[in-house]
């Protein structure tokens, strides 16, 4: 074997359901004790005298180099730092600790993210404000995506959270598949009981009751509508305080240091697709030429077939990003399709639910060293794809890295964007944005004469209560002023 052949051999969540705000850790010490947990699950503390590279994903916190916080609490003042700001794939800092560690250039690197906004929501409910660590520090590296993932035209229409979003996405997809509004929720609603049943069973997910498919399919007080057809229950769940810690090594290193080799996972193919384009540009509305040839990028190198595949944790910030994922790969949707229990009920960090995962999965590949592990990533409003199989025994090929940006960028279909058009237009995708508990506004992307798109709204009562009553993608509309109608 290649002595410097990437191996991920610790591992380690942090989970803290402390209602006292001023008990609760902030989010730095999460993840400071998520890595120094990882370092013990490798073995000892030996390990931290030799990380090169401490990689952190941007959260809902102030720290402007976090890397460095955690190398000062670590006692690794030599490693370098990196940050990747919010809408650089969490999957990207994974490849890029593996390709540093193939190539020669460190032997050892930590990736790690977390949120304490469990901690915040508490504090908040006792009208208090929590405090963190104050910082000005530089990071050595720092990623940043390289355009927008979303536009004036849709913003100005009333989209801005992501549910919105998703589930115009999704309807696009539930009309390609011939499924009803009805269906849709219904098939929705089982794959998210099973979620919850695993959830249950995970020993670090938020979660810990199972909830039936009604319950979830079906808005109540406790379950309110969040944008047709999503409820809370399909929403992910960020007021969590979690953390992940993961430390990579080269087999060279981890050989030196004793690991024993039961700890071992190895990274067999990833691939990566990150081409950006605005969601009501997309000329398929419910399809991700990302998470295609992602998905065939990394099965070919690896030669395998992901139906075939028990331990699979698919990206799960919103149904249509799992229900995409199996159109796009070509999976049966039979299985289980999550280890966490998924974002909703394992806990949904805002940009750290892979790491999260991705100690899951290591744990159960550790445990079932004969099967090999699919986790994948999305990022943004499906903007950008990822897909990494580990196993806990080496493949025949060693571990290689796809980025299937260009072939993205040159298979996808990208229509013009226009504001305020008039005239008739051909609803491509929809949904209908709730404020509490009341149906506030209706918005559509629009397909229009010459093959250009925009992005439309009603607020009429009538209007919206058709768009959730039946299937509305196809259907012409009069628009004018940034408005539709009948």
């Amino acid at each position: 074997m290649n002595p410097n052949t990437p191996v991920l051999v610790g591992v380690a969540a942090v989970q803290q359901k402390e209602a006292d705000y001023e008990k609760a850790d902030e989010a730095i010490a999460l993840m400071e004790r998520a890595l120094r947990d990882a370092a013990a699950d490798a073995g000892g503390n030996a390990l931290l005298t030799e990380v090169d590279e401490i990689a952190v994903t941007e959260g809902i916190w102030g720290y402007t180099d976090p890397g460095r916080l955690l190398a000062q609490g670590l006692g690794v003042d030599r490693a370098t730092t990196v940050l990747a700001k919010i809408g650089v794939s969490q999957q990207t800092l994974i490849t890029r600790a593996c390709q540093r560690i193939a190539s020669g250039e460190i032997s050892v690197a930590m990736v790690t993210g977390g949120e304490a906004k469990y901690r915040a929501l508490c504090a908040a409910k006792a009208g208090a404000e929590v405090s963190e660590t104050a910082q000005q520090a530089t990071p050595d590296v720092v990623l940043e995506p390289d355009s927008e993932i979303w536009s004036e035209v849709e913003s100005a229409a009333g989209l801005g959270m992501p549910v919105g979003y998703y589930a115009i996405m999704d309807s696009a997809l539930r009309f390609k598949q011939g499924l009803t509004p009805d269906e849709h929720r219904a098939q929705m609603g089982d794959m998210y009981q099973r979620f919850s049943e695993i959830a249950a069973s995970n020993p670090d997910a938020w979660s810990e009751t199972p909830v039936a498919a009604d319950d979830i399919a079906q808005p109540s007080p406790a379950n309110r509508m969040l944008g047709f057809p999503y409820s809370k229950l399909h929403n992910s769940q960020w007021n969590v305080d979690q953390a992940a810690g993961l430390i990579l090594c080269s087999v060279a290193r981890a050989e030196a240091l004793g690991i024993p080799r039961s700890q071992w996972i190895f990274p067999r193919a990833f691939a990566e697709a990150n081409f950006m384009s605005v969601v009501a540009s997309r000329g398929d509305l419910g399809g991700s030429p990302g998470l295609h040839l992602a998905g065939e990028a990394a099965a070919q190198r690896s030669g395998v077939n992901f139906d075939d595949i028990e331990l699979r944790e698919l990206y799960s910030c919103f149904p249509m990003a799992v229900r995409s994922q199996l159109h796009e790969f070509g999976m049966s949707g039979e299985g289980d399709l999550s280890v966490t229990g998924a974002m909703p009920f394992g806990g949904g960090p805002l940009n750290n639910f892979v790491y999260q995962a991705t100690v899951r999965m290591a744990q159960l590949l550790r445990e079932q060293p004969d099967e090999i592990g699919l986790v994948t990533t999305v990022s943004g409003m499906l903007t950008k794809q990822g897909v990494a199989l580990w196993s806990a025994t080496p493949g025949e090929q060693a571990w290689g890295f796809d980025d299937v940006t260009d072939a993205v960028r040159a298979a996808s279909d990208i229509r013009e964007l226009v504001a305020d058009a008039s005239g008739e237009g051909s609803v491509a995708g929809y949904t209908v944005l709730y404020q509490g508990s009341d149906p506030w506004r209706g918005i559509a992307v629009f397909d229009l004469p010459g093959g250009k798109r925009t992005v439309a709204y009603t607020e009429d009562a009538q209007l919206i209560a058709v768009l959730e009553a039946k299937e509305n993608v196809g259907l012409t509309y009069t628009l004018e002023h940034g408005q539709f109608r009948a």
